[in-house]
Order: structure tokens, then C-alpha cells, then sequence
């Protein structure tokens, strides 16, 4: 194994470890009310370039307990390979993490979780679909980050100095009607342009 290899093999058992004490802290997480509901946990690469980012579970990912389970991960999967996306190689999560309760009250105990996982993740991209999941990462204030403009639907834009975002229509919103669905398709497909252009590692 060569020295840049283990350097990225302690970087990787390092980031799934904190990313399983994240996992097991929002399990726990105090201010959620009790009964309390599974929270819907974060999936993928701990280490990912592509960090998808939508607002809050969909039933299937709540029974389930992870992020992207059911239609929207089928949609976004299927959409990755026609791009030629490595899907093992994405890490996908919701603003919020459980879909009971009160909104607001559920809102105001996510932050801190969202925030660890993109430092954690340390992606080369965000893709923040929907107009909330782009109000809520704004409203993060990550260090050095440039407010994101949600009109700029299927553009790239810079995001920090090593992290640029793509926003989308919701996924979650775009699966019921086959025009919001090439809403979607057209706004995603700059994923995989963003990743054509990506220098070899």
C-alpha cells in the first residue's frame, strides 16, 4: 500500500467512526419528544465527493431509518448511472431527521447534526434539493460560505472554497407528474458534467 493510500485509509476509518457517533448521538437525540420517532439517519461514503441534501424523510425512509430509502433513492440511483456517477462514492441526508412532531420544533434540533456531517463528509459538491433544504443550509452560516442563490436552478455555484453546490427541484416533489420529473432530470444532469470535469485522482 502506498503512503497516499494509507493516509486516505486513516482518513476513512477516522470519518466512519465519527460519523457512527453522529449516527449514535441523533439516535439519542434529548429534544426530540417522547414516544420518540426513529430519526432517519444519514447514508453512503463518509468520505463522499457528491453530498445530496433534501429537507425531510418520506415514510419509507422513516420505517426504514436511512436517508434516500424508498422512491427518491430509486430516482436519484437510476439518475446517478446515467451519468456515469459512482453511486457507492455519494453520501445522502435530510435537513431535517424525523418526520413526526412538530416541524419547527424538529427544524430547531437539526442544525448542529446537518453541520457535522458536511464537515465530517468533507464533500467536493452539495446537491441541496428544494427550496427549504436551500434555506436551511444557508441559514447553517458554514465558515466561509457564500450564500446560495435557490433561483439558480441547474447551475453550479460556489458554495466554500473547496465545496460548490448544485440546487434541484425536491426530489421528493418530482416523482408524481412526468413534467416535474424532466424538471428534476434537467437540473441533475449538471452533476454529471460537474463530474466529467473533475481532474483524475
Amino acid at each position: 500500500m502506498s503512503e497516499t493510500d494509507e493516509i486516505y485509509e486513516r482518513y476513512l476509518q477516522r470519518a466512519i467512526r465519527e460519523i457512527n457517533t453522529l449516527g449514535e448521538e441523533i439516535a439519542t437525540c434529548g429534544r426530540i419528544p417522547h414516544p420518540a420517532p426513529v430519526p432517519v439517519l444519514g447514508s453512503g461514503h463518509p468520505l463522499a465527493d457528491v453530498f445530496l441534501l433534501k429537507y425531510r424523510p418520506q415514510p419509507a425512509e422513516v420505517q426504514e431509518g436511512v436517508a434516500f430509502y424508498g422512491r427518491s433513492g430509486a430516482a436519484v440511483l437510476k439518475s446517478l448511472r446515467r451519468l456515469g456517477v459512482d453511486p457507492l462514492l455519494i453520501y445522502g441526508t435530510n435537513c431535517v431527521k424525523c418526520s413526526d412532531g412538530d416541524p419547527d420544533a424538529a427544524h430547531a434540533a437539526c442544525p448542529v447534526w446537518l453541520l457535522r456531517e458536511l464537515a465530517i463528509v468533507e464533500p467536493r459538491i452539495v446537491v441541496v434539493m428544494g427550496e427549504e433544504a436551500v434555506d436551511v443550509l444557508n441559514d447553517l452560516e458554514v465558515p466561509l460560505s457564500t450564500p446560495l442563490d435557490g433561483s439558480l436552478v441547474g447551475d453550479v455555484q460556489p458554495f466554500t472554497p473547496t465545496i460548490e453546490a448544485l440546487v434541484t427541484p425536491d426530489i421528493d416533489g418530482s416523482l408524481n407528474d412526468d413534467e416535474s420529473k424532466r424538471a428534476f432530470w434537467r437540473a441533475f444532469q449538471a452533476l454529471g458534467r460537474w463530474h466529467d470535469a473533475l481532474p483524475p485522482y
